[in-house]
């Protein structure tokens, strides 16, 4: 910091301090004459002076206790009642004195203002004037100070007996890091704050108790006394007397209890806050507001008082159509209140969507399954764009339903990049699959079937790579006549795309789909997670068994089965692909269970050439456990003709059939099949679960 940025800145803080200074002298000095007031005689003019300040401060502090949105925002409240009271208890003295100092010489005697009040409120009979008063008295006492009074003790007992509650919340909060230290202080300067109100507003409601006490003894004090002065003193008869000293007592008892009326209210406003935040006009409001059945049935209540013979019609009626206007009024105003707030929102989140997708982090996700339309496919499914959305949702439960997790949201996205009649799948953020149709024609299957005698161009299905043949929409008829089920655009794509997603299962279970499936189980199968992980495995090594299952197509649903498999095998073995087998050995019912066509699990087995071939490749450690696989490359694109031709054939035939190897050999049998046949599900002979109808359908051999 410079010198003269010094020279500048100690004025400028002398005469901060200064004015500081000047306001705490101030304050002082306005205390020290509210209790020299109590002593010194005060001239007439100064006391009418008070009596406004006083009948000011408590309209203000009403309007303030009534606006503020929590109590704590008026935490001053118990020092400012003391000084308001102090203020007009000591007036309240030197209104006596003066009374009864020259009482005699009329209403005005003690000031304007009290001679005004005496005028007005009383009409000049001081019998009215006692009726008001004792109905004042009778209000502040026994029914806003007792009910204030009774309310501050109960807030500020259960507020003291939370307050070790609320800490420990506050740091079990910043233990787990939902604050931080800094909003922890302001918490915890908040808590104290609020005990130290609430006890306080405790002991200042005896302020105003004691208040509405010390009014009814100092105005009985003040008739006596000036009724004994004016008849001793001053010569009065007793009537004169009585009817001078009690309107002038009356009417400082009026000045004096109207303020403390309105400080009591505010006190009462205040402690009886309670829950409720916002304005006390708000709260309120809201809350009668918030039921318009009930402003409907007092509404129409009204009115049918107002039609009763007997009672007035008109009041009635107007406060009952007023209800019933309110009642209708309130929820339409409410729903479009809730209307601008929801577009708003929905406004703020459209701003925060596109400032994110406009974002170089934008760029850097990767979409899990996105499907990328060319411009004429794109206009061609234009009008398809909804049924295509609902396809997709249900796509995507029969997935869940059939493997036991969801797949990721799919994204449908146009790329002037792609060919115009073209489509792509892409898994991660790489084209997996691309296709080109035929605007306007329907696709055939032909599969091993015959061409039809309708005119066609041959072409493979996307899908399966299955023969299939394109025609005209206007041949459809013909075609179904023919035994063949034409396929239109929409469905070619969205098959295509369920098998693309059918082949890259392992590849979409993430590992926050792993743990939010694990999360969803039951606390007994927890328990067993936590004896498995870290002890055994980690949950990497978890997710890399369940990978394994799906790449298989193996449904991972019956979840609770799988983990009881993991558990029996993972104390003794570590690597994922063994216990995937001891796995698959326990989920024999579930895996035959899904691969049953007509009942039957159709069986196609390697011949004893290929077992042996299998078993001698297989090379073991001095435990017997399985290390290698060494076949002659040779040998395998043998095997890889002959398991062709017999696998084509039996497809040929329509029959679903599974291909079956020795346990052993079975994930290197699956290894070389899936290169050719990826759909075709490789068994050992200890997943044949038992009670299966098994129809063999010969051998590889």
């Amino acid at each position: 910091m410079s010198v003269d940025t010094l020279k500048l800145a100690r004025p400028v803080k002398a005469a901060a301090v200064a004015r500081q200074s000047t306001r705490d002298i101030g304050f002082a000095v306005g205390i020290v004459f509210i209790l020299a007031v109590l002593f010194v005689p005060i001239p007439a003019v100064l006391i009418d002076m008070g009596l406004v300040l006083s009948i000011a401060l408590s309209v203000l502090i009403l309007m303030v206790a009534l606006w503020i949105q929590k109590p704590l925002e008026f935490s001053a409240f118990p020092t400012v009642l003391l000084i308001v009271t102090m203020l007009r208890l000591s007036l309240n003295v030197a209104t006596t004195r003066i009374i009864l100092s020259h009482g005699n010489e009329g209403v005005n005697a003690a000031g304007y203002v009290i001679g005004g009040f005496s005028s007005f409120v009383m009409g000049g009979d001081f019998v009215i004037g006692l009726v008001v008063f004792a109905i004042l008295i009778t209000v502040n006492f026994l029914v806003i100070t007792k009910g204030a009074t009774r309310i501050a003790e109960v807030g500020a007992r259960f507020t003291l007996d939370a307050i070790p509650g609320k800490q420990m919340a506050i740091d079990a909060d910043l233990s787990a890091g939902l604050i931080d230290e800094k909003q922890a202080q302001a918490r915890r300067k908040e808590l104290e704050e609020e005990s130290s109100f609430f006890g306080s507003m405790d002991g200042a409601s005896k302020f105003v108790r004691g208040d509405a006490i010390a009014g009814l003894i100092i105005t009985a004090v003040t008739i006596f006394g000036g009724i004994v002065i004016g008849i001793t003193r001053h010569g009065m008869d007793a009537a004169h007397a009585a009817d001078v000293f009690v309107k002038l007592s009356v009417g400082d008892g009026l000045v004096t209890q109207i303020p403390a009326l309105i400080v009591s209210l505010a006190a009462g406003l205040l402690v009886s806050k309670g829950g409720t935040s916002g304005a006390a006009e708000t709260a309120i409001m809201r809350q009668l507001g918030y039921y318009p059945r009930a402003l409907l049935v007092a509404g129409a209540l009204m009115i049918l008082l107002a039609i009763l013979p007997g009672l007035p019609f008109l009041p009635f009626f107007t406060i009952g159509s007023i209800l019933c206007l309110a009642a209708y009024v309130i929820p339409r105003r409410r729903a479009q209140e809730a209307k601008v707030v929801e577009d708003e929102k929905r406004a703020v989140e459209e701003e925060a969507l596109e400032a994110e997708r406009q974002s170089v982090k934008e760029s850097l996700r990767i979409v899990e399954i996105e499907l990328v339309l060319g411009k004429q496919l794109s206009a061609h499914l234009s009008f398809s764009r909804d049924e295509l959305a609902t396809r997709v949702q249900k796509m995507r439960r029969r997935f869940a339903a059939r493997y036991g997790f969801v797949v990721p949201e799919i994204k449908l996205s146009d790329d002037l990049a792609v060919d115009p009649k073209c489509y792509e799948i892409k898994v991660h953020g790489t084209r997996v699959a691309k296709q080109e149709l035929r605007l306007g024609d329907l696709l055939i299957v032909l599969g091993e079937a015959p061409e039809p005698d309708i005119p066609h161009d041959l072409t493979k299905e996307p899908a399966f790579g299955l023969r299939a043949a394109w025609i005209s929409e206007t041949f459809a008829s013909a075609a179904r006549r023919a035994g063949f089920e034409p396929v239109d655009t929409l469905s070619i794509v969205l098959t295509h795309l369920s098998e693309v997603i059918r082949n890259n299962l392992a590849h979409l279970l993430s590992y926050k789909d792993m743990r939010a499936l694990l999360d969803r189980l039951e606390p007994e199968y927890k328990r067993l997670i936590d004896e498995i992980v870290p002890a055994h495995m980690s949950h990497s090594g978890l997710q890399a068994v369940l990978k394994l299952l799906l790449a298989e197509r193996v449904s991972i649903r019956n979840l609770t089965l799988i983990l009881e498999a993991i558990a029996e095998i993972s104390p003794h073995v570590r690597r994922s692909e063994k216990i995937v087998e001891h796995v698959r050995m326990r989920m024999a019912q579930q895996i035959c269970g899904d691969l049953l066509h007509n009942g039957q699990l159709a069986v196609l087995r390697l011949g004893n050439r290929w077992d042996l071939a299998f078993h001698q490749a297989l090379k073991r450690d001095a435990k017997g456990d399985v290390i290698e696989f060494d076949i002659d490359p040779r040998l395998v694109e043998e095997f890889a003709t002959e398991a062709s031709k017999v696998i084509r054939e039996k497809t040929a035939e329509g029959e679903n059939f599974v291909l079956v190897a020795s346990p052993d050999a079975r994930p290197y049998v699956r290894m070389m099949i899936e290169r050719i046949f990826v759909n075709l599900p490789v068994l050992s002979h200890l997943e044949i679960a038992r009670g299966i109808d098994i129809k063999a359908l010969g051998t590889v051999s």
